[in-house]
């Protein structure tokens, strides 16, 4: 790509029209149709290319496409892809084997999509509270952060901060204390005999992408150990290598006692999700307690599989540490007067802007000028491109970032001009 490529004009598109038609207003996308999708670019239907700096919200960790993913969903496709687990596949259980293995616990139970993997951790956390720490039925309480994002399933929305998730949806799922994130204190006043387990964002992504202060999940971890009550994290975005380490936790040598895993899982090409935990944990479960058709099925399985050799063999992690450091080096080095902050870990990384330029409307100009992003609370804009991104597109991406930034700067008026109009 050059050093300054044209601008992509928005033009009146008839796939997008139809869509609007056709389709729930669920989302609000930017006016890109694609059709096309290799490593960290995405093409539209007209040919422009565009670098992907959000991943599909992490789903997208490998890149597009990635050869040796599309391989193994190809080959698995042709021999076995769905039985329910009715019946055992020869697939399953490899991919768990090392999935546990990866996470150091002990069990896993197969989902689909982030949201299942949460309601899969919710429903266990209270089966445990029930069945092994003896909280009265229909009395457990989960303890969960302000501005947290889990998902929008009925039960997840009922401990979602922000209104518009919840506003018309009630009657809401109660068993759900929220606190300040990053107070340890308030922690501590908020656990109670009937706390069964704190469900935390290691790094809160549409929180803003705000990271806790250091030796804040250490100290998460010992209040769950004094007080018998099951630390589990939501890794769906931060885990798989997205922030420098294997899980988020790991930064500060955290072991939870469940991990929920999703987004990355299916290599970019298919919905895998899971629950991962302890056997104290998820030992409580039986048959007919929780399930689903699709989950584990023989083709998630093997593409999660391959994802995770991809991950460890391709050091994707410490792909992300490095790449994550250059560019918030580019980022931070710049000084540019409309960010505010740049926050995060590895490549999950936040610009929070200052007041005076509204993010979303510099994700829209970011969209004509060749990136793909999204905003996000607190003013921030996304950065979190697939694992193996190159680091000149990289580069280039700051560089474009900043260009469009400067196009958001209000010039102040020359000294002549004020002292005229006094």
């Amino acid at each position: 790509m050059t050093e300054r490529e044209p601008l992509h004009t928005a033009s009146h598109h008839p796939l997008i029209d139809l869509e609007q038609r056709v389709c729930a207003h669920n989302y609000a996308p930017l006016a890109i149709v694609a059709s096309r999708a290799e490593g960290s670019w995405i093409w539209d239907t007209e040919g422009r290319r565009y670098l992907d700096m959000m991943s599909a919200y992490s789903a997208v960790s490998f890149g597009h496409s990635h050869p040796r993913l599309v391989a193994a969903l190809v080959e698995q496709a042709g021999k076995l892809a769905v039985t329910s687990r009715a019946i055992h596949s020869d697939q399953l259980a490899p991919f768990l084997s090392e999935l546990v293995a990866l996470a150091g616990l002990d069990l896993a139970l197969p989902m689909n999509s982030g949201a299942e993997a949460v309601e899969t951790a919710i429903k266990v956390a209270r089966k445990w509270g029930a069945t092994l720490k003896g909280i009265p039925d229909g009395r457990a309480e989960i303890i969960v952060f302000d501005n947290n994002f889990h998902g929008r399933t009925t039960t997840i929305i009922s401990f979602s901060s922000h209104s518009q998730y919840r506003a018309g949806f009630a009657p809401l799922t109660p068993g759900f204390r929220s606190i300040p994130f990053g107070d340890i204190d308030a922690l501590q006043q908020a656990i109670t005999p009937n706390t069964c387990a704190v469900l935390i964002e290691p790094i809160q992504g549409e929180g803003g992408v705000v990271v806790p202060p250091i030796g804040y999940l250490a100290a998460v971890r010992r209040l769950c150990d004094a007080n018998r009550v099951m630390l589990i994290a939501d890794e769906i975005q931060t885990g798989l290598g997205r922030t420098g380490d294997l899980f988020a936790v790991h930064y500060e040598q955290v072991k939870p006692d469940g991990l929920c895993v999703g987004k990355a899982l299916g290599g970019g090409l298919l919905p895998v999700s899971a629950f991962v935990a302890t056997q104290e944990l998820l030992g409580v479960m039986q048959p007919g307690d929780h399930g689903s058709t699709f989950g584990g099925n023989a083709l998630a399985a093997r593409v999660g599989r391959e994802a995770l050799a991809v991950l460890v063999e391709e050091r994707l992690a410490e792909r992300a540490q490095a790449s994550g450091q250059m560019l918030r080096s580019a980022l931070d080095g710049a000084r540019h007067p409309l960010v505010a902050e740049v926050r995060g870990r590895g490549l999950m990384l936040g610009l929070r802007l200052v007041d005076s330029v509204k993010a979303h409307d510099v994700v829209e100009r970011l969209g004509r000028a060749g990136i793909i992003t999204k905003d996000t609370y607190q003013n921030t804009i996304r950065l979190s491109p697939p694992l193996n991104t190159d680091q000149a597109d990289l580069q280039w991406g700051a560089a474009r970032l900043l260009e469009v930034l400067d196009e958001f700067i209000v010039p102040e008026p020359h000294r002549s001009n004020a002292m005229a109009a006094a």
